[in-house]
């Protein structure tokens, strides 16, 4: 797939709950492991797959992302799904920061 961020991501691991409405209309949680974020997004690895162009909701112990999943791939393990935050929802380490970090940016 074609890298489609202008920002660089930052590598992590840490357990977060995804929160969507299936195609009924019905609400649906999964855990999810944050595989990589950046200011205007994230990718998450989850069991079940969740619809392209669902609104979501990425909750952590203290806080809360939203954002629409712009895709959604099944890799040997389970689905990768990559969430582009709404406008006005952005990440920084001071406001989250996940258990294992990586800035690529700080190895150069």
């Amino acid at each position: 797939m074609k890298e489609q961020r202008s920002e660089e991501r930052n590598l992590c691991a840490d357990l977060v709950e995804i929160h969507w409405k299936d195609s009924s209309g019905r609400n649906r949680q999964a855990t999810a492991n944050l595989e990589d974020i950046s200011p205007s997004g994230l990718c998450l690895q989850v069991d079940v797959p969740i619809p392209v162009y669902s609104e979501v909701r990425i909750t952590y112990p203290s806080g809360e992302y939203t954002g629409v999943v712009r895709y959604c791939q099944f890799k040997e393990i389970g689905h990768y799904v990559g969430v582009q935050f709404e406008p006005g929802c952005r990440w920084s380490k001071t406001e989250y920061n996940p258990l294992h970090l990586l800035d690529l940016g700080e190895l150069e």
